[in-house]
């Protein structure tokens, strides 16, 4: 592993950002919306609740979590569509760049974009709504760092889809965290879901991650089997996505898809 050609990656989206400004606005305008609807809608059911459980860290909490996760897939997803949009996929690989090398780029990019985010989220959720997000201590780490696993992971599938199938499929990205967010319990416990659904509830790293924030926001000792549960899985889902882009990559460039992607990408 070369960290030239991966520094390499990250300039080229470093520049993209600064030559386009406007890039930026939806990395801060989407979260911005996010925690300002959320809040204002937890702060109403406070108001309904009265003297009852609070409803500003559980459920703005989890939609800073879950939005943090989305972030980072669709960091690392946006990252390797910029390529594809402007046609430089095929000069990327026609260099000595390898595609592990390129991924490690990707997801630095990730970092980079939803860092911003996620300090956007911060600030208005302490400063417009008081959230003490900072109160789950250690356990916020441990939370962050299994979401941002479990994001990178739909993010490397996502572009497998794209490498597979080319880039008019870019539109069965965007659905994918909308169409797992019931399943990982982000708003509610895995307990509520019906028996099928908890089944796949329990295949997803995010469900253990809100499961055991609900628990820490309740006073309650964290389940140490949940915590360790959820970073076993985000891991085996990681090296399972890790394997299944090495798979399409290759079976891209024996079957030549990789020089016909500036062809259809023009259409």
């Amino acid at each position: 592993m070369r960290w030239r050609p991966i520094a390499g990656v990250l300039l080229r989206q470093i520049y993209l950002l600064r030559g386009s400004p406007v890039r930026l606005f939806p990395m801060i305008t989407w979260v911005a919306i996010d925690v300002v609807l959320w809040g204002f809608i937890t702060r109403y059911l406070n108001s309904v609740e009265g003297h009852g459980m609070n409803f500003v860290p559980t459920l703005l909490g989890a939609v800073l979590l879950w939005d943090f996760c989305t972030r980072i897939m669709q960091g690392v997803s946006t990252a390797f569509l910029e390529d594809v949009w402007s046609r430089n996929f095929l000069n990327l690989f026609a260099s000595p760049l390898t595609i592990g090398e390129y991924v490690v780029g990707l997801i630095l990019t990730s970092i980079l974009t939803s860092s911003l985010g996620l300090v956007v989220m911060l600030l208005l959720a302490t400063l417009v709504f008081g959230l003490q997000f900072f109160s789950l201590g250690a356990m916020l780490i441990a939370f962050l760092l299994i979401l941002f696993v479990f994001g990178v992971t739909l993010g490397i599938f996502g572009t497998a889809i794209v490498l597979r199938h080319g880039p008019a499929s870019e539109w069965l990205l965007w659905p994918i965290p909308a169409l797992l967010a019931p399943f990982a319990a982000v708003f509610y416990p895995v307990s509520v879901l019906p028996g099928w659904m908890q089944v796949v509830a329990h295949a997803l790293p995010p469900a253990y991650v809100f499961e055991g924030m609900r628990t820490v926001l309740a006073g309650r000792a964290m389940p140490m089997h949940l915590l360790g549960t959820g970073a076993l899985l985000a891991l085996a889902l990681l090296a399972l996505a890790a394997w299944t882009y090495a798979r399409v990559y290759r079976r891209a460039v024996r079957s030549g898809l990789l020089a016909r992607y500036s062809a259809e990408s023009a259409g």
